[in-house]
């Protein structure tokens, strides 16, 4: 009697289990193949060919830039873009200043927005904020000031000064903002707080959400596929225990 109700209450477990573990594989393939889906459609990847925002980015880095448009970049972003002027191919600058602001530098070796030092901290350590000065610029609406981390070797901004609108770029010219470095596994950019007395800073996109959303996933098909083979194994010792009689062995 005891055996029937022990083997009865095993297979309600099982079922149960079973159940489980195909909710969990259900949901794991929702959450990993969702994250990456929406994943592809939110971001871009890109590898950046010079060292010219080093050392945020160095030659050869592989990183994730999040499709936005262009009316909803801020100072201090990290962008991808394309300028005919400047070579047109995909670049990728800091935005220093917008439409509106007044550039320049140098001030006590910082860089200049609006009559504020702006503590770029981003930049490699001991560097100034630029070799050669920049006369005071003001953007024109609707276009942006872009400047690289490598202040030595970047062709930005200031190497067109001489061009149509002192070197700036149409914000409609910007394809992406970079969230992150993926390779190699760096992570999310720093936040350029140096930019916060001038106004807000843009929000990170959903990536870390993403992230998370494609781990658990994994974890959740992974788990719930290994639990058909570990319960069957654990109720074959069961039923095996309860075969064998007491001292048999």
């Amino acid at each position: 009697m005891s055996s029937t109700t022990t083997t009865r209450t095993d297979e309600g477990r099982g079922r149960l289990g079973s159940k489980l573990s195909g909710l969990a594989v259900a949901l794991g393939c929702v959450l990993f193949l969702g994250g990456f889906v929406w994943g592809a459609i939110l971001y871009q990847p890109y590898t950046v060919p010079t060292d010219s925002m080093s050392p945020t980015i160095v030659a050869g880095d592989r990183v994730l830039a999040q499709r936005i448009d262009g009316a909803d970049i801020k100072r201090g972003d990290v962008v991808v873009f394309r300028q005919e002027s400047w070579g047109d191919m995909p670049l990728v600058k800091r935005v220093v200043a917008v439409g509106g602001d007044t550039v320049s530098c140098c001030t006590d070796g910082k860089l200049v927005v609006n009559g504020k030092q702006i503590q770029e901290l981003y930049l490699r350590k001991g560097q100034s904020a630029e070799l050669t000065p920049i006369p005071s610029v003001t953007v024109p609406e609707g276009r942006l000031f872009l400047l690289g981390d490598e202040r030595t070797g970047s062709l930005d901004s200031t190497a067109h000064l001489t061009e149509a609108f002192n070197g700036t770029v149409p914000r409609s010219g910007v394809a992406a903002r970079v969230d992150a470095v993926v390779w190699p596994m760096d992570g999310m950019l720093a936040r350029p707080t140096g930019f916060e007395p001038l106004g807000a800073l843009s929000t990170p996109g959903p990536l870390r959400l993403l992230t998370v959303a494609i781990i658990a996933g994994g974890v959740l098909v992974l788990g719930g596929g290994a639990y058909g083979p570990i319960a069957n194994r654990a109720a074959k010792r069961r039923v095996r225990a309860v075969a064998e009689p007491v001292g048999a062995r």
